[in-house]
C-alpha cells in the first residue's frame, strides 16, 4: 500500500503529539520530582484515567492485527480473550484493589513481601521484569513491525528500532504520568480508528444479515465444541482463562501499576470496572473486521488476499488488506496512527513497569535509603536497557503460528504459579511464606520447560502423534499447571506452617463477602452497582453469541 502525503502528515502529527505530550508531562515536575511522581504519578490517578490506561496498555498492535487474523480464520472464537477479561477486572476491583491501596505498596512484589516474605518478592520481581520485556514489549514490537511492513513495506528491524526510540524517549523523561496521559489519548485514537474501519466494512458487507449469509454460522459464535478448527473449545476457555486472567489483570505489575497510582480505594475500584465496560468493544472492532474481510472476499467485494509461499491466503495481512482496499486517503493515516497508538501504549506501560520493579524491589534492597532523584535516574537507565533487550528479542517472536497464539502461550505457562500464590494469600490465612516461595519457583521452572517444548514444536508434534491428547491446548495446560501449583501450595503450607503477624492478617479477607462491606460512592458510581451491571452485561452477551456448543 502506497502512503499518500496526507496520510504521512497525519502519522507524523500523531508522533509529534504523543512524544510532545509525554515529555511535557515529565518536564513540568522536573524540578521537584520525587520517586513517587515518576513511578506512581504521585498517587493522583482518577478512575477515568485508570480505566483508559488499563485498556490502552492491554491493547497492542498484537490485538489489532492478530485478532483480525483470528477473525478471518476462526470467526469470533478468540473473542473469548476479550470478553472473559471483564470478569477478572471485577475480581480486581472487588478483592485485590482494596488490599493494594491499604498496603500502600509501589509494586506487586512489594505486596507479596508484606503478605509472605522477601524471597517471594525477589522472585516475583525478576519474573515480572522478564514478563514486561519479553512478553509485553517484545511481542508488541514484532507485531507492529509486521503491520508496518505489510502496509508500507518498511523493514521490520527499522520499524522496531524507530518505535522503540520514539516510545522510549517520553517514557524515560515522563515516567508513569507521561505513560497514563499518552495512553488516555492513544485509547481515544485507537478506538476511533478501529470503529471507523469496522463501520465501513460492516456497511459494505450488507450489515449483519449480509455477514451471516456469507460465512459459516459457527464463526459467529464464541464458545465452540471439542475438536473445533479454532483449537479453542469451550472447556479450555472456562478452565484456562481464570488462571491467566487473574494473573494478567490482578497480579501483573505492567497492568496493575495504574491501580497502584490511584487517589483512593474508590478510584482504584471503579477504574478497572470502567476498563471492563470498554473491553466489550474489541470483539466488535478487532475480531469482527477479520470476519467481515472474509465475507467481503467471498462476495467478490474485496480482492483476494496475497498468497503465502505455501500457496494459501496470507491471513496475517487481512487487517492491512482491509485498510488498503476500503479506506480512502486520509482515513488510512488515522487508522495507521491507531495502530501505532496501540503499539506505543503497551510498550511504554511495560517499560515503566520494569523500571519500577527494578528500582523499588531490587536496587533499593542492594542500596538502602537511596534518594528519590537517584532512584528515578536508575529507573530511567533500566527503561533504556529494557528497551534494548526487547529490540534484540522481538525478531524471535515470529516462531509461533500467529503472534497472538505465541503471546498467549507464553502467558499460559508463566501465570499459574503467580495466580495460585496471590489467590491463596488473599483468601487463605494458612498460606505460608515458605510455601509461597516453593510454589513460585517450582511453577516457574515447570512453565519454562513447557514453554521451551512448545517453542520448539514438541507439544504440537505430540498432539499430532497421539490424537487422544488433542485436548491439551495451551489453555488446558495452564489449568493443569495451576492445579499442580495449588497442590504444592497447600501441601507446603501444611508442612511449613507459620503464625500470621498483625500486618499479614490485615491482608487476608476473613470471608469472600468482607470486601463488599465497604459502601463506596453513592449512586451510579457505586462499585457494587457497576460490578453487577458489568457481570450481567457479559452474561447476556455470552448467551446471545453462544448458539452452537455441541
Amino acid at each position: 500500500m502506497q502512503i499518500a502525503p496526507l496520510d504521512l502528515l497525519i502519522i507524523v502529527l500523531y508522533f509529534v503529539l504523543i512524544v510532545g505530550l509525554g515529555c511535557w508531562a515529565g518536564m513540568r515536575k522536573k524540578k521537584t520530582e520525587q520517586a513517587s511522581d515518576f513511578f506512581l504519578a504521585g498517587r493522583s490517578l482518577t478512575w477515568p484515567v485508570i480505566g483508559l490506561a488499563l485498556f490502552s496498555t492491554n491493547i497492542s498492535t498484537v490485538h489489532l492485527v492478530s485478532l483480525a487474523e483470528e477473525g478471518y480464520t476462526n470467526g469470533l472464537a478468540y473473542g473469548n480473550f476479550e470478553w472473559m477479561a471483564p470478569f477478572t477486572l471485577i475480581i480486581l476491583a472487588l478483592f485485590f484493589s482494596p488490599f493494594y491501596i491499604r498496603a500502600n505498596v509501589a509494586t506487586l512484589p512489594d505486596f507479596l513481601e508484606k503478605r509472605y516474605s522477601r524471597a517471594s518478592r525477589d522472585w516475583l520481581a525478576v519474573l515480572s521484569i522478564i514478563s514486561a520485556i519479553f512478553i509485553h514489549i517484545g511481542f508488541s514490537l514484532y507485531a507492529g513491525a509486521v503491520v508496518l511492513e505489510g502496509m508500507f513495506g518498511m523493514n521490520k528491524m527499522v520499524s522496531i528500532i524507530l518505535t522503540a526510540v520514539l516510545t522510549g524517549v517520553y517514557t524515560v523523561v515522563g515516567g508513569l504520568m507521561a505513560v497514563v496521559l499518552t495512553e488516555s489519548v492513544q485509547t481515544i485514537i485507537l478506538l476511533a480508528g478501529a470503529i471507523l474501519l469496522t463501520a465501513i466494512g460492516y456497511v459494505k458487507v450488507g450489515g449483519w444479515s449480509g455477514l451471516s449469509a456469507a460465512v459459516d454460522p459457527v464463526k459467529l459464535t464464541v464458545l465452540r465444541p471439542h475438536g473445533d478448527a479454532s483449537g479453542l473449545p469451550w472447556y479450555s476457555v472456562l478452565m484456562g482463562y481464570p488462571v491467566i486472567g487473574i494473573w494478567y489483570w490482578c497480579t501483573e505489575q505492567t497492568i496493575v501499576q495504574r491501580v497502584l497510582g490511584a487517589k483512593d480505594v474508590n478510584h482504584a475500584r471503579v477504574g478497572p470496572l470502567f476498563a471492563g465496560f470498554i473491553k466489550i468493544l474489541p470483539v466488535f472492532i478487532f475480531v469482527l473486521p477479520g470476519l467481515i474481510g472474509a465475507a467481503l472476499i467471498s462476495k467478490g467485494l474485496l480482492p483476494a488476499l496475497p498468497l503465502t509461499p505455501e500457496g494459501g491466503p496470507d491471513s496475517a495481512k487481512i487487517y492491512s488488506h482491509i485498510i488498503a482496499n476500503l479506506l480512502p486517503i486520509g482515513l488510512r493515516g488515522i487508522v495507521a496512527a491507531a495502530l501505532m497508538a496501540a503499539l506505543m501504549s503497551t510498550v511504554s506501560g511495560a517499560l515503566n513497569s520494569a523500571a519500577t520493579l527494578f528500582s523499588y524491589d531490587l536496587y533499593s534492597r542492594w542500596v538502602p535509603n537511596t534518594p528519590g532523584p537517584k532512584l528515578v535516574f536508575i529507573g530511567r537507565l533500566v527503561t533504556l536497557i529494557g528497551m534494548i533487550l526487547a529490540v534484540l528479542w522481538s525478531p524471535f517472536c515470529g516462531r509461533f503460528p500467529t503472534v497472538f497464539q505465541g503471546i498467549n502461550s507464553a502467558i499460559c505457562y508463566l501465570a499459574p504459579s503467580v495466580t495460585v500464590v496471590f489467590v491463596a494469600g488473599v483468601f487463605w490465612k494458612k498460606a505460608s511464606s515458605r510455601a509461597s516461595f516453593i510454589t513460585l519457583v517450582t511453577g516457574s521452572v515447570l512453565g519454562l520447560i513447557i514453554f521451551i517444548l512448545d517453542f520448539n514444536g514438541v507439544i504440537k508434534d505430540f498432539r499430532i502423534s497421539y490424537p487422544a491428547f488433542g485436548f491439551l491446548t495451551f489453555m488446558v495446560i495452564s489449568f493443569i499447571l495451576a492445579v499442580l501449583c495449588a497442590m504444592i501450595m497447600v501441601v507446603a503450607s501444611l508442612a511449613f506452617p507459620e503464625p500470621l503477624t498483625e500486618e499479614k492478617r490485615s491482608l487476608v479477607w476473613k470471608s469472600p463477602l468482607e470486601p463488599l462491606r465497604d459502601k463506596g460512592w453513592p449512586g451510579i458510581g457505586n462499585y457494587k452497582l457497576l460490578a453487577g451491571v458489568l457481570a450481567a452485561s457479559m452474561i447476556a452477551l455470552y448467551i446471545l453469541f453462544t448458539r452452537y456448543v455441541g
